[in-house]
C-alpha cells in the first residue's frame, strides 16, 4: 500500500503543478512551497523547536492560544508554524510570534525527511486533522513527541474501517490524542488507542480573549450609528443570495448591514455592491464620506472580522451552504444570535450544540433567512436569549488549552 500510495502522491503533485497555471489558489500552492526550504534556513541545528501545523487558518486559530502559552513558557525554543491551504498562509505569513511560517512540504518521502531534519522539533503539534502518511513516518522515525490537539473523528473516516489498517498504524505515532468530544475519544478506544483525553476545543480558549481585547474600530462605529447591525462574516456566494434578497426585499429602515465575504477578489465584491438595491459603500471607500448615510457596508480587506462581530445584534456566518462553515464562535462569544447554512455544518461539534442549545439557527434558503432575521430584528427577547447561550456555552467549554500545556510541561524540560 506505501509504494502505491506514493506512486499516487508524485501523481497527484505533477498534476497540479499544471492546473496551478491556470488557477491563482493553486498557483499559491505550488510556488509558496519552493520557499519553504530557503525559510527553514532560520532554523540551526542547535535550536530547540516547536513545531506546530495547522491545514488552514481555521486550524490555525485552535493553535494560536497554545502558541502564545508556548511563547510565554518556552522564550528560550524557536516556534515554527506550518500551513497546507494558501487560504491560511497568506493570511498568517507575518504572524509575529513564530520564528518560521511556511508552506508544509508535499508529502513525498524525500521532502518530509528533509523537512524533520532541518527543523528536528522537539514537539510537534498538529491540529484537529492532517494525516499525512509519510510525515507521520518521518516523524516516528525519527522519535518526536507528536500530540494531536482539538482532535475530532469520524466513524466514516478510513482509521474506522475494516479496510482502513495501513492508515490506523499511522496513528501509532501520536504520543497523545486531545479531543474534543467522546466520540472520538470512543474511536479511537476502538481501534486500541488510550492515548486519549477529552479537552475539548482551544478555539474557545481564544475567543473568550477577544473579549478582553480592544474591540473599537472608529468607521465601524460611526457608520453603525446606534443602529440595529446585523454582520455577516465569511460570505460566500450562495451566502450572499439570500443576504442581498433580505436587503433588497424585506429588510426594516433602521436595520443596517456588514458584509465581510469569504473572497475579496476585486471584481466579485463589485459583483455583489452592484446586487444591492439599498446604499452601500465599501470599507475601502470609508475616508472623507459620511458613513451614517449608508445601510450596507462591505468589507474588502481581511483581519477585521473578528473585531467587527462586537458590533453586531445578530450575526451570519457563512460557508454553511457552501464547502463548509466557518468560525461560529467568534460572534457567539460576543453573546449575541448566530445564524448559519444547514448544509455543509455537520462536522463541526460547536454547530451542533449550539443549535440543540438554542443559541443558533439554520437556513435554506432566502426564505428561511428572511424569516429568521426579521425575527431577530422585532423580537428582542428571543435575541436576548439565544445570545446568553451562546455566551454561556462558550464560557463553560474554554479549558483545552490548559490541558494540552500541563502535557507539554511534564514532558518538555524548558
Amino acid at each position: 500500500m506505501s509504494f502505491f500510495y506514493n506512486i499516487l502522491i508524485h501523481i497527484a503533485y505533477f498534476i497540479i503543478q499544471v492546473i496551478s497555471l491556470f488557477n491563482k489558489k493553486l498557483e499559491f500552492f505550488v510556488s509558496g512551497r519552493k520557499e519553504t526550504f530557503k525559510k527553514l534556513t532560520a532554523i540551526s541545528s542547535s535550536d530547540r523547536v516547536f513545531w506546530i501545523h495547522a491545514a488552514s487558518l481555521g486550524e490555525f486559530e485552535q493553535a494560536r492560544p497554545i502558541i502564545e502559552k508556548l511563547k510565554i513558557n518556552y522564550p528560550n525554543h524557536k516556534i515554527v508554524v506550518t500551513f497546507f491551504s494558501p487560504s491560511g498562509y497568506e493570511i498568517r505569513k507575518n504572524y509575529d510570534l513564530a520564528d518560521v511560517v511556511c508552506y508544509l512540504p508535499f508529502d513525498t518521502k524525500k521532502n518530509v525527511n528533509r523537512f524533520i531534519k532541518l527543523v528536528h522539533p522537539e514537539l510537534a503539534i498538529i491540529v484537529k486533522y492532517e494525516f499525512w502518511p509519510n510525515l507521520l513516518g518521518a516523524l516516528n522515525k525519527s522519535n518526536t513527541k507528536t500530540i494531536l490537539v482539538s482532535g475530532i473523528f469520524r466513524k466514516d473516516q478510513l482509521f474506522f474501517k475494516s479496510y482502513g489498517q495501513w492508515m490506523r498504524k499511522f496513528l501509532q505515532t501520536f504520543s497523545f490524542f486531545f479531543v474534543q468530544n467522546e466520540i472520538s475519544k470512543n474511536l479511537l478506544n476502538s481501534i486500541k488507542l488510550d492515548n486519549v483525553i477529552i479537552s475539548g476545543d482551544t478555539r474557545f480558549d481564544r475567543v473568550s480573549e477577544i473579549l478582553k481585547q480592544n474591540n473599537t474600530i472608529e468607521p465601524i462605529e460611526v457608520f453603525k450609528n446606534n443602529t440595529y447591525t446585523v454582520v455577516t462574516g465569511s460570505t460566500w456566494k450562495e451566502d450572499e443570495e439570500c443576504i442581498v434578497n433580505y436587503i433588497n426585499n424585506n429588510s426594516n429602515k433602521e436595520e443596517k448591514f456588514i458584509i465581510a465575504p469569504h473572497n475579496i477578489n476585486k471584481n466579485k465584491i463589485e459583483e455583489l455592491r452592484n446586487s444591492i438595491l439599498e446604499k452601500t459603500i465599501l470599507y475601502s471607500e470609508r475616508n472623507n464620506v459620511n458613513l451614517t448615510d449608508y445601510k450596507v457596508l462591505i468589507i474588502d480587506n481581511i483581519g477585521l472580522l473578528t473585531k467587527i462581530y462586537s458590533y453586531a445584534n445578530a450575526a451570519y456566518v457563512g460557508g454553511g451552504l457552501a464547502t463548509g462553515l466557518h468560525n461560529i464562535l467568534e460572534p457567539a462569544t460576543f453573546g449575541i444570535p448566530v445564524i448559519f447554512g444547514g448544509i455543509k455544518h455537520e462536522k463541526f461539534q460547536e454547530a451542533k450544540d449550539l443549535i440543540a442549545l438554542g443559541g443558533a439557527k439554520t437556513i435554506l434558503n432566502k426564505t428561511d433567512f428572511s424569516n429568521i432575521f426579521s425575527q431577530l430584528k422585532n423580537d428582542i427577547n428571543v435575541r436576548v436569549t439565544m445570545g446568553n447561550i451562546n455566551n454561556e456555552y462558550i464560557q463553560n467549554n474554554i479549558g483545552a488549552t490548559s490541558k494540552i500545556l500541563d502535557f507539554i510541561e511534564k514532558n518538555i524540560n524548558s
